[in-house]
């Protein structure tokens, strides 16, 4: 199956409810070329809402970050594969063993290695017995993720710029951490603007609530494409 990264914009769809989720569908208008359905909505509704937006020609991100044993994670990522979805994230923190069996069962689906959340710092990491700086620790997983047959990681876009440096330009670079200037950061700590992550080597950026509080998310996403282009 061809892939495409589009206009390299994937909305967040931060919401609790299908209701919720449809409303910012509608309101986003078709401008980002990808939607994300993490956990939160995932949880909620399950995997008939991948079915349903997949239906409707969305392309769709799914963020699951999966963790577990090899054999599990297989039977999860060929369970999602069916979906449709075109992206599935998984950790990378699983090892080598688990990223293989994900790549094995995704069918067209393509993988990526979450490295090392954004939400975390290098105060963050000593506190879990990780051995970091974050920036090195970022590195040696991309490093792992590719070896391992991973199409891309997520990271972010402090880490791309060093990742895009060690891995082929077939490896896709996704970047949560994305904030237009001037909007909160939120829960995050590691962050730049999307002109910046794409200046870095960002293939696709992940942008949540900018878009989804914004009076008109449509508006606010096409400002964000316009930096990316």
């Amino acid at each position: 199956m061809a892939f495409s990264v589009g206009n390299r914009l994937i909305a967040a769809l931060d919401a609790p409810s299908r209701a919720d989720a449809d409303a910012l569908v509608d309101r986003l208008a078709g401008v980002p070329s990808w939607v994300k359905i993490g956990l939160e909505l995932f949880c909620s509704q399950g995997p008939q809402i991948v079915r349903d937006y997949t239906a409707r020609g969305l392309h769709v991100m799914l963020d699951l970050k999966l963790h577990d044993i090899p054999e599990t994670v297989a039977r999860a990522t060929a369970q999602v594969a069916s979906l449709g979805a075109g992206l599935l994230t998984v950790h990378a923190g699983g090892g080598r063993a688990m990223l293989e069996a994900a790549v094995k069962h995704a069918g067209d689906m393509r993988v990526l290695a979450v490295t090392v959340l954004t939400s975390l710092d290098d105060a963050d990491l000593a506190d879990i017995g990780a051995h970091g700086p974050v920036g090195e620790l970022v590195k040696r997983r991309a490093e792992l993720a590719q070896r391992a047959g991973c199409h891309g990681i997520v990271a972010s876009p402090h880490e791309v710029a060093s990742v895009r440096a060690l891995v082929s330009t077939e490896f896709l670079i996704v970047t949560p951490g994305v904030r237009p200037a001037g909007a909160a950061l939120g829960d995050q700590k590691r962050v730049m603007t999307p002109a910046q992550a794409r200046s870095a080597g960002a293939d696709l950026v992940v942008v949540g609530r900018p878009l989804r509080d914004a009076a008109d998310p449509a508006a606010a996403a096409r400002a964000v494409v316009a930096e990316l282009t």
